[in-house]
């Protein structure tokens, strides 16, 4: 019996800096671990327990190594069996890293431990743990950052490409011979997903870039696509139907494409980030029952390109009782549950800048133990097409028939779209 479902996993360093996380539940956001830092890591007023819940949620956490591992959950959850999950967790990845699981691990190989964490749980509830298993899913080892590493990792590009029986006998285990369409068609589309963390200066203290390139090939026979791609694409990781040989000395993506939707690579980057939007506030204290907040967002795309689902969190205090609220464009309301003013704007041009103000009204209290505000972060999402915050770009698409030799008649379509990850302000 396993948990009855964990909305999130996080692992944390010792001043509860996020290293990783993944959310396997949209009921929590980064604002939820940021809360677990402020009201209970840092709280030396008493024991730190294990298990811990504010409000609606509940936290699970356990010490490894110089880190923590946290899980959350809104649910009614088997907290015993949780921390079975999270200490299967632990083994799993240091069989994987042939080494100590810890910060330094962490952060040599979140590309691995993202697919890991895929396999490991679905929607929230575990799948998936026994590393025995797991190698015969996902082939790639961890990177221990040492010289033996190193030296294994030398060795292993002299060895042949681990499709080499494919160069010799032109055969493939993932396509059948014999496809055949009436219309040859070729869907390529690059999904990202941007993180971001400012401060309330204007400062990047964190940004990031996950991304995948998703396939949809309705092709005939036996086909050989060669794509290239400029040098944004950082850590990447390929289907089994890629040359690795043909990548590693020449940087082009050559495959024979299974039939149908596939994920041909992912890749995450952290440099050189193009971020869509951002955002400045100004929030001033008139008096001890009102507030006036200013929050302006700026698009930094093309003005030919759009954002659709735009949705702005503005927290405000918990005795908030009311907001009279003006914004140019999109709605706003006061959302009592969120405790937060909640923006919507289905529609943002490029190179554009829309301002939300708010008169904020606060009951008065006459506790004098009450704590001050802690200021959560603006959570910003939206999803903007032909966009790409890494720079990725495809430089060029081609696709021959391997048995003739040449090309023949395609319709190819290459699509880009960028959400919102943890998209964070700081007030």
């Amino acid at each position: 019996m396993y948990p009855s479902c964990l909305s999130a996993i996080y692992f944390l360093n010792l001043r509860g800096d996020i290293l990783l996380e993944r959310r396997y539940r949209d009921d929590v956001d980064r604002e939820i671990a940021e809360n677990f830092r402020a009201q209970i890591l840092n709280n030396k007023g008493e024991a730190l327990s294990p298990v811990k819940s504010l409000g609606s949620m509940t936290f699970m956490f356990l010490r490894h190594a110089d880190m923590y591992i946290l899980s959350i959950t809104r649910s009614n959850s088997n907290v015993m069996l949780a921390f079975k999950f999270m200490t299967c967790l632990v083994d799993m990845f240091k069989s994987y890293f042939e080494s100590e699981l810890n910060e330094a691990s962490v952060r040599n190989n979140f590309v691995l431990m993202y697919e890991l964490l895929d396999e490991a749980m679905d929607n929230g509830y575990p799948q998936l743990t026994d590393p025995t298993v797991l190698k015969s899913l996902i082939t790639q080892k961890g990177f221990k950052g040492d010289l033996t590493d190193l030296l294994q990792k030398v060795q292993k590009k002299e060895e042949p490409a681990p499709n080499a029986t494919l160069q010799v006998t032109g055969a493939v285990s993932w396509r059948r011979e014999g496809i055949k369409y009436k219309k040859n068609e070729l869907f390529l589309d690059i999904v990202e997903q941007v993180n971001l963390l400012m401060s309330a200066t204007g400062t990047v203290l964190r940004s990031d870039v996950a991304g995948k390139i998703m396939i949809k090939a309705l092709l005939s026979d036996m086909p050989e696509l060669r794509l290239g791609l400029n040098d944004a694409a950082q850590d990447a990781t390929f289907h089994q139907c890629v040359n690795l040989g043909t990548y590693e000395s020449q940087k082009v993506v050559t495959f024979v494409p299974p039939d149908g939707e596939f994920e041909l690579m992912r890749y995450r980057c952290q440099d050189n980030i193009n971020l869509p939007f951002k955002v400045l506030c100004v929030i001033n204290e008139m008096a001890k029952t009102r507030l006036e907040c200013t929050v302006t967002v700026k698009s930094s795309f093309s003005s030919k390109l759009y954002a659709t689902n735009v949705v702005l969190l503005v927290p405000v205090p918990d005795n908030t009782s009311k907001a009279n609220i003006l914004v140019t464009s999109g709605k706003a309301k006061y959302d009592a549950t969120r405790k937060a003013l909640v923006w919507k704007v289905g529609r943002f041009q490029g190179e554009a800048e829309h301002t939300l103000r708010a008169e904020v009204m606060v009951m008065a209290t006459t506790r004098t133990d009450k704590k001050p505000w802690v200021k959560p972060p603006i959570a910003m999402q939206f999803q903007v097409p032909m966009f790409s915050a890494s720079g990725l770009r495809v430089s060029y698409l081609q696709i021959v028939e391997r048995k003739q030799g040449s090309a023949y008649k395609v319709d190819k379509w290459v699509r880009k779209m960028v959400r919102s990850g943890d998209y964070l302000h700081r007030l």
